[in-house]
């Protein structure tokens, strides 16, 4: 359904890729107002806004007055987006200063507000900006976590806006829940793993599994609509960087492992959607193995890896909630059962896997079971809706912040 959307750019350097946003909110049917700054208009001007949203465009509460859009703006707006997000307007915006047409909109919107971050490292991680981002992330307002990579001049590190696409994905799920959903997972940091591991057997060969990624990405993107600090632990997924979240990839099982223990440490949540290889070769051949003249294939060793489910089970801490995956060929319900009760989690998303069913596939049909014996049967829906119902369920077992 076209919602009614406040687009507001802040003065940096990566104005012009908002641009591209705006793009996919209108080819979306999205109605959007595009409020920038006054710094923001010496990158981008207001005729390329006017242009391309095909609205007016103001940075001062004097145009148009009689429609009183310092007000107006956010009253009507289904939501607010604002990319780039510079260390000033998150200042401003914290503090309750209004000095232009776009903070003022941030005082009277109503509706969920996504801010993008974009600046250098150094800015991003004074103490300043970190006292601002909490005060509001405390409030409900979704302020998603910088992308890591080159910034202005030779500079490199966090602080580089998101792609476009995945801001987008954000916001989209943030419009799917509906104007009066609140960021039910501010103040929270879960972790969620993703794709599937590989096992090296030689320089060219390994054993994996047919994981793309695209559920626990799904996971990843529905978790910072909610307003959560997201980390991702991603073994070998070929998709776009989801916006908003701490990145860390990783090869093996044993690298899975090791990185998502130490992310859990502190989380409030897990879900684990990653498909570990459940063996690994017993040995690696330093070279490439060749075919034998006879034709005889090599015996291969196996060795099992470490049930990261169970250890994550063993040293959960009183109140996180562990999510654990089943991809079952047959008796799923059974086997997943069987699982949840073996490696102690809180709940069990159990998938019917196969060739061509499920891996890879944009839409996801799975039942979820609970410790207490609950059941929910989640129809086929897009992955990123079935992500949604099962945080559902992951937020009723929270336990309240005091």
């Amino acid at each position: 359904m076209p919602a009614e959307i406040v687009l507001g750019v802040g003065g940096g350097i990566a104005a012009y890729k908002a641009c591209e946003l705006l793009r996919l909110f209108t080819e979306s049917g999205h109605r959007v107002r595009v409020v920038p700054t006054a710094s923001a208009l010496r990158f981008v001007g207001a005729p390329t806004w006017a242009a391309l949203s095909g609205r007016p465009v103001a940075d001062d509460v004097w145009s148009d007055v009689h429609e009183v859009p310092h007000v107006r703006l956010g009253q009507h707006a289904d939501l607010v987006v604002v990319a780039p997000a510079t260390a000033d307007l998150l200042a401003k915006a914290a503090h309750g200063l209004a000095d232009d047409l776009l903070t003022n909109t941030l005082l009277t919107a109503r509706c969920p507000v996504l801010l993008a971050p974009a600046m250098h490292t150094e800015m991003w991680e004074h103490p300043a900006t970190v006292a601002n981002v909490a005060t509001l992330r405390s409030r409900g307002v979704r302020v998603i976590e910088p992308a890591v990579g080159r910034l202005t001049g030779r500079d490199t590190g966090k602080g580089r806006l998101p792609d476009p696409a995945e801001i987008f994905a954000v916001a989209r799920r943030a419009l799917a829940r509906g104007v009066e959903a609140e960021a039910d997972l501010a103040g929270r940091h879960v972790v969620v793993t993703a794709g599937g591991t590989r096992e090296p057997l030689d320089p060219v060969r390994f054993l994996g599994n047919r994981s793309s990624g695209k559920q626990g990405y799904a996971f990843a993107r529905a978790a910072v609509a909610r307003g959560a600090r997201v980390t991702l632990v991603a073994a070998n997924v070929a998709l776009p960087d989801p916006a908003g979240v701490d990145l860390v990839r990783v090869g093996t099982t044993e690298e899975l492992r090791d990185a998502t223990l130490a992310a859990a440490a502190g989380a409030d949540a897990v879900v684990m959607a990653a498909a570990p290889a459940d063996f690994r070769p017993a040995s690696y051949a330093s070279g490439k193995i060749k075919k034998s003249d006879d034709g005889v294939a090599p015996a291969i060793e196996l060795v099992t890896n470490p049930d990261i489910a169970v250890e994550l089970g063993r040293r959960r801490r009183p109140g996180q909630v562990l999510v654990i995956f089943a991809a079952e060929t047959d008796d799923a319900e059974a086997n997943g059962r069987a699982k949840l009760a073996r490696k102690g989690a809180d709940m069990i998303v159990v998938n019917e896997v196969g060739v061509d069913k499920v891996f890879g596939a944009d839409t996801n049909a799975a039942t979820v079971i609970s410790a207490d014996g609950a059941v929910h049967r989640l129809p086929e829906q897009p992955k990123e809706a079935l992500a949604d119902a099962v945080w559902d369920l992951v937020r009723q077992r929270l336990p309240s912040r005091s």
